[in-house]
């Protein structure tokens, strides 16, 4: 059975500066920023900045308090380095 749990369902918006690292050929690399005020009770929803290669942001999470985690998949031939820039974030805290 469903259960309705919007009731009390907090919904906040970040934005932070993130610059990540490389990430190596074939493969996907957890890469964690910190963006002040998300609580690991906050499911997260992110718009990262383009990347401008053929690097896919994935899955985000919050891995700690006031640290948001952003998996990576480079699907090349070489090392790439996902653009530097702001990360939009909607964390919706339960």
């Amino acid at each position: 059975m469903a259960q309705d749990i919007t009731r009390g369902t907090d919904i906040r918006r970040f934005e932070s500066t993130i610059t990540p690292a490389s990430v190596a050929t074939i493969t996907t690399a957890e890469q964690t920023f910190t963006v002040n005020g998300l609580s690991t009770r906050d499911a997260v929803f992110i718009s990262p900045p383009a990347t401008g290669n053929s690097t896919m942001a994935g899955q985000a999470r919050v891995s700690a308090a006031n640290t948001l985690a952003i998996t990576y998949t480079n699907p090349t031939a070489g090392n790439l380095t996902p653009a530097a820039g702001i990360v939009r974030i909607v964390a919706v805290r339960f």
